[in-house]
């Protein structure tokens, strides 16, 4: 009963969305490309709401990605393209094919294998090793997921000191260089050093950027409340002073 509930609610979620394309002006307007940064931004709603373990947030926006994957169906159905169904079924498809030792007769026993069994499965589906990481994914993340992906063939450092070594390297080829495009481009490679050395050192340096600038937030406050109380605006300030009051906030714990 509890299964047929579900199919019956979740039939009524596409029916509502399908007579919004035809009765509502604004929804009737929207193409993939249109709504396509919403999307992302339900998303990180999401993942804020996870982090913070919050039951009731979690069901909203978990509602509302939902709603952004029956809404581009919906587009592709009204093109006719696909519909939601050929999404379900493609992904039903694709986790039975990637999880044989469920539903077939491969043997796995630990995490481990099932993730390396699941990456060369995933490997035969493309053309490359480095196909399927979405290009706009954040940026830090797609480094480590190219890296990682490398790493699996042996385009790997040995050790921490060669990663060390080469993010030396990388800053001083961004000290010495003279036009913006070089500047940019050793910024990039910069970049990609750090993120490989987090990766050596078990940090993931999306989340630890995240920490890095809440706690930049957290300070920033601290100095604007302190400015309040002094009856003075931050515009008064001189730099010193501001930065006196940071150092006060970092030895406070923010």
């Amino acid at each position: 009963m509890e299964c047929r509930k579900e199919g019956e609610n979740f039939q009524k979620l596409v029916d509502i969305v399908e007579r919004l394309r035809r009765e509502c002006p604004w929804d009737r307007q929207q193409t993939n490309q249109s709504i396509k940064n919403n999307l992302i931004e339900e998303a990180y709603e999401l993942l804020e709401a996870i982090e913070e373990n919050d039951n009731e947030k979690m069901i909203e926006e978990l509602g509302d990605v939902l709603l952004q994957v029956v809404f581009h169906s919906q587009i592709k159905k009204d093109e006719n393209s696909f519909d939601i169904n050929t999404v379900i079924e493609n992904l039903i498809e694709k986790l039975i094919r990637r999880h044989p030792h469920v539903f077939g007769d491969t043997q796995v026993k630990t995490e481990e294998e099932v993730l390396d069994q699941w990456h060369k499965i995933k490997q035969k589906e493309k053309k490359s090793i480095l196909d399927g990481i979405p290009k706009r994914m954040p940026a830090l993340t797609r480094a480590v997921k190219v890296q990682n992906r490398a790493a699996k063939v042996g385009f790997e450092w040995e050790n921490i000191d060669q990663v060390w070594k080469k993010v030396e390297e990388e800053l001083q080829e961004l000290k010495e260089a003279k036009t913006q495009e070089e500047k940019v481009h050793e910024i990039g490679d910069l970049l990609i050093a750090i993120t490989n050395l987090a990766r050596f050192m078990k940090i993931d340096p999306e989340e630890a950027l995240h920490l890095s600038v809440d706690r930049m937030i957290k300070r920033f406050n601290y100095i604007e409340e302190k400015a309040k109380q002094m009856g003075k605006s931050l515009d008064d300030m001189s730099l010193q002073e501001m930065d006196d009051l940071w150092n006060e906030a970092k030895k406070m714990g923010y």
